[in-house]
């Protein structure tokens, strides 16, 4: 398949990514846990899950951009692993959202693109700073997870196993980029993906 080819395919996956609905390959953590949200609680728990859906869009784009100009098989595949696995946590993320009667932020679209453009560029700069962006994301996504567990209310015990599942995924996928060469990354390139991650959970929140 030639890089058209190739580009024509991503940008359908794209397209399914934010407009329909994933599926998972793994059963939602929830599924087997009972219990509703109070309405006082609801609106929290949406919120907080749409921001971990949108970081799922964006892991998806990241990983799909990086693994459409990797340089190494074995580079591809790591990252087409941990892409499948973040289209779990995608579809569960979603499944929740819809459970709480949530919506998916409107930004997704915008988040997807950048993600995508950000995944080419990493890719494209070589594979062990591929795996650097891969190793950073991950962490970043770790830290944002606990920050959410502290702040979800209790009620929602479907919501936290969810994410504590998600938390051991993301975990395993940065040990793997370390394990596959990862390069250490500049301290203003890690700050300027600390900021424009603030800046998408915060807008995320709201809309």
């Amino acid at each position: 398949m030639n890089l058209l080819d190739r580009l024509i395919c991503e940008f359908d996956r794209g397209l399914r990514t934010i407009l329909a609905s994933p599926q998972a390959a793994r059963p939602s953590p929830a599924q087997t846990l009972s219990g509703a949200v109070p309405a006082e609680d609801r609106e929290a728990a949406i919120r907080l899950m749409r921001i971990d859906h949108c970081g799922e869009v964006c892991a998806q784009a990241l990983y799909q951009g990086q693994a459409l100009v990797a340089r190494s098989p074995e580079i591809r595949t790591v990252l087409q692993n941990a892409s499948r696995e973040e289209q779990d946590h995608l579809a569960w993320c979603e499944q929740r959202l819809n459970d709480l009667g949530g919506r998916k932020s409107l930004f997704n679209p915008f988040w997807y693109a950048g993600s995508f453009g950000l995944g080419l560029v990493s890719g494209t700069l070589g594979d062990k700073w591929s795996m650097a962006f891969l190793v950073e994301t991950e962490r970043q996504v770790e830290r944002h997870i606990d920050d959410h567990l502290q702040r979800l209310p209790a009620s929602d015990v479907k919501s936290r196993r969810v994410l504590e599942v998600m938390r051991e995924d993301e975990i395993r996928h940065g040990d793997s980029g370390e394990k596959h060469g990862a390069a250490t990354l500049p301290p203003p390139i890690k700050a300027a993906m600390r900021l424009m991650s603030r800046v998408m959970t915060r807008s995320t929140y709201w809309i």
